[in-house]
């Protein structure tokens, strides 16, 4: 009997506090402080991929719960090769961040700050640079600074050039050494037979191509530069609480 009711309690362990961790996990962590959640609606233009849309009311808050992806723009010029773990890093909001109903939960111009906490420089092989970062402090206009954590949205939450600008320098060492071959090409196929240039140019091509995609390929990956006002996408890692007060004159 006494095993039977161990094996029974064992299960229980198993089975019921993992789903109730779970439940706790998967919903807004409104433990911040005992407010009453009076109504729940969902961030306008939020990214689809986003774990969260969603952002509830008290009394005298608005939470924008965990998972929630929101936009933010460089307050400077960032180049990878010049930063160092460490060093405090700014965004500021460009628009304002409001619900599907049109009440604004953080007015544009807030600015959030935070830390680099390590950078991967580019390698060989095509390997673009890799910045990661925390950001822990968000201010508001009226001066009202709330801590925040936060990250880049991404695969690794690193910041990181597009495959689209991976794409293009592969492309433009493949085109660059392509129109190189052309050229030699030409140039041997002309020397002894001027009827033979057409064969030279396409022979030119096809090598300098191949060598041009295989130089893009196994050369050192991009750097990471971003222009001032340039935007990307943060998630939240864990609920943010707007005070009310720090809105009224939005």
């Amino acid at each position: 009997m006494e095993r039977l009711l161990a094996i029974f309690f064992s299960l229980y362990l198993a089975f019921f506090i993992p789903l109730y961790t779970f439940a706790q996990d998967s919903s807004c962590d409104c433990d911040y402080i005992e407010e009453e959640v009076l109504s729940t609606e969902n961030l306008a233009k939020t990214s689809s991929k986003a774990a969260s849309s969603s952002v509830s009311e008290t009394e005298n808050y608005y939470i924008i719960c965990k998972g929630n992806v929101i936009k933010v723009a460089f307050e400077c010029k960032f180049l990878s090769e010049c930063a160092k773990e460490g060093d405090e890093i700014y965004f500021y909001v460009p628009k304002d961040i409001m619900t599907e109903c049109g009440t604004i939960v953080i007015p544009m111009g807030s600015k959030f700050c935070g830390h680099i906490r390590g950078i991967y420089p580019q390698k060989k092989f095509n390997k673009n640079a890799r910045v990661y970062l925390n950001l822990t402090t968000l201010a508001l206009p009226d001066g009202t600074e709330l801590e925040v954590k936060a990250k880049p949205f991404g695969k690794d939450f690193s910041l990181v050039e597009n495959g689209w600008m991976t794409a293009g320098k592969i492309a433009g060492s493949t085109v660059g050494l392509g129109a190189i071959g052309t050229g030699t090409g030409v140039g041997l196929a002309f020397i002894p037979k001027p009827h033979k240039i057409a064969i030279g140019a396409g022979t030119g091509v096809a090598i300098g191509c191949f060598i041009g995609l295989v130089t893009g390929l196994v050369t050192p990956g991009l750097k990471y530069h971003a222009k001032q006002g340039e935007e990307i996408k943060i998630i939240l890692c864990d609920d943010l609480w707007i005070p009310k007060e720090c809105l009224k004159d939005f």
